[in-house]
């Protein structure tokens, strides 16, 4: 379907283009109503059209308990709505899927936000400065398709500012960019302005109390997300957000503010080569064998850096407990998609059975 001239503007400024995969189904799409999703909750949605936000409600097959939840609308989605009902009738394709392992002892994926260019991942330089825990977050963003943007906050606060920053040295070495902003000030946060222009939509995660909706209210220009003070001991914050939800910005993109993250469980497809840790790849490559497990092998690259101190400690036991958790979650994925496939197969033979029996009705 065509998007008349008039509403053109006012999706761009929600981040539509008409070059993404959503824009190019859309050009074929049956009759109906565009819009993007801004909240998700557990009775429906709020969606945008640019114009007005309004509730609508899912299709039914997304209610089951079975379906699965990458295949439902999140925040950030395109949708096609009935054109005279406030229903939602399809899922438009995504041009990225930010995600991670749903917390508990079942493997389930969690979405995050859908169709997104960049991801700032945003955390505090002060207890909530934590090394290993970006190296995690970035491994996830890179999976979604989107870019990652590290954004350490509170710099105000930090006599340590260098310091804590060369500790990231690598990551920022990697080609990941690396921000130092005092949140509240607006000429500081106005080092972000170029990921967000028209049609761009940036993601915010980190943990609560990092400053994130402090960030998204100097961006925006007014006190729209509510804040709170940070514990002394941790400082981590209570969850001021509640939702993910999508807030067009005054510098022409959009921006989608999530709740603080405690826990960041791998989903089984992300890939840790050529990534967060090229660095440690490019060691092991130059291992004398080429299965070379880095332990007591003759010729290993990887443990001769290590000695000479070129792979921080750190950072590379956070590298092999990744490698141990993307095992673990690849496996419990395999396992989950082959009982799927185990169930179509019976499903199709008792179809089949009571066919031969009872024939077609």
């Amino acid at each position: 379907m065509q998007i008349e001239p008039g509403t053109a503007h006012a999706l761009n400024a929600i981040g539509w283009r008409d070059d993404a995969p959503a824009g190019l189904a859309w050009a074929k799409a049956e009759p109906g109503r565009l819009a993007r999703v801004t909240e998700q909750h557990r009775s429906g949605y709020k969606v945008t059209d640019g114009v007005r936000d309004f509730s609508v409600q899912p299709p039914a097959p997304w209610t089951r308990k079975d379906f699965a939840p990458e295949n439902r609308a999140a925040v950030g989605d395109w949708v096609r709505l009935d054109p005279t009902a406030d229903v939602i009738l399809e899922l438009l394709p995504r041009r990225s899927l930010f995600k991670r392992g749903a917390a508990g002892e079942h493997y389930r994926q969690q979405t995050i936000a859908a169709n997104i260019d960049v991801v700032f991942v945003v955390t505090g330089l002060d207890g909530d400065f934590n090394p290993r825990r970006i190296e995690r977050y970035l491994v996830l963003v890179l999976n979604s398709g989107a870019q990652p943007v590290v954004v350490l906050t509170k710099a105000d606060r930090c006599e340590e500012v260098e310091a804590l920053r060369a500790r990231l040295a690598e990551i920022e070495g990697g080609g990941v960019p690396v921000y130092s902003v005092n949140a509240k000030d607006t000429a500081s946060v106005a080092q972000l302005h170029g990921y967000l222009g028209p049609g761009t939509t940036a993601v915010l995660v980190g943990s609560s109390g990092a400053g994130k909706s402090t960030l998204t209210n100097t961006l925006l220009g007014i006190e729209k997300m509510k804040t709170g003070e940070v514990r002394g001991t941790d400082s981590r914050g209570r969850h001021t957000t509640t939702h993910r939800s999508l807030i067009p910005l005054p510098q022409g993109g959009c921006l989608i503010d999530t709740p603080g993250m405690r826990e960041l469980k791998l989903t089984g497809e992300e890939e840790l080569v050529d990534t967060v840790f090229d660095d440690i790849e490019a060691f092991a490559a130059n291992c004398r064998f080429r299965d070379c497990r880095h332990e007591k092998e003759p010729g290993c690259a990887v443990r001769a850096a290590l000695e000479r101190g070129e792979i921080d400690a750190g950072r590379w036991d956070n590298y092999r407990k990744l490698q141990g958790e993307l095992a673990a979650a690849s496996n419990s994925l395999a396992n989950q998609q082959a009982k799927k496939s185990d169930a179509r197969v019976m499903d199709k033979a008792l179809g089949k059975r009571l066919t031969e029996k009872y024939g077609k009705r």
